[in-house]
């Protein structure tokens, strides 16, 4: 008896999930589309719900967009964590995870739009990519692979790179992702102040799997 209301309540838990995930979706697929101008009643016939659902979860458009970019950062993160396990060195944990995200791009298109649509705020956004990429930095700069002043002002120079590698790889869909990120991941570490013939060794050491989200 005592667990009949648990049950009752696990299964409103997993419809509110299942009904907030849907939006989510609906919304990151306008972003995707660099459409924001939608009404609600437009995202939840999107996400086949019930116009009124839509404020069982968010307060306003704006605040559901905002949770779009957030799980796309999230998303992306995760995949940058598995794709870097059992890696120590930071500058081949920076660098595998910028080849990576140029592999990706071409497996997770939405995504992708998604960040380039939000543009340099996803630098500043502390879901997903940065704070991974600060700890990264910060570290480096500790053990003295890098020669950066900050992890901040490499962060953003990183970042910066990154943008211009996804825009880059978006604008022309036959260029070769992996050559392309590689000489990006290269580049970026010698600006980061590691020695040249030590990046591009780095920079060609053998890939994992594409990882997969959970």
């Amino acid at each position: 008896m005592g667990t009949e209301p648990e049950a009752a309540r696990s299964r409103l838990d997993r419809r509110k999930a299942r009904t907030r995930g849907a939006l989510v979706s609906a919304a990151r697929t306008f972003l995707a589309q660099g459409t924001t101008s939608v009404s609600i009643q437009e995202i939840t016939d999107a996400a086949d719900v019930g116009f009124g659902s839509f404020y069982n979860h968010f307060a306003t458009k704006d605040e559901l967009f905002e949770e779009a970019v957030e799980v796309t950062l999230d998303e992306w993160g995760q995949l940058r964590d598995a794709a870097v396990e059992g890696l120590e060195d930071p500058a081949e944990i920076f660098a595998r995870s910028f080849r990576m995200a140029g592999r990706m791009q071409r497996l997770m298109p939405e995504q992708v739009k998604v960040m380039l649509n939000a543009g340099a705020a996803i630098l500043v956004n502390e879901r997903g990519i940065r704070p991974r990429a600060l700890a990264d930095l910060r570290r480096g700069i500790e053990l003295g692979r890098f020669t950066m002043p900050d992890a901040e002002t490499a962060v953003m120079l990183a970042g910066g790179v990154l943008l211009a590698l996804m825009e880059l790889l978006e604008s022309d869909p036959n260029s070769d992702d992996a050559a392309v990120s590689d000489f990006f991941a290269e580049r970026l570490l010698i600006s980061l102040g590691v020695e040249p013939h030590e990046a591009r060794q780095i920079c060609g050491s053998p890939l994992p799997g594409v990882p997969q989200l959970a």
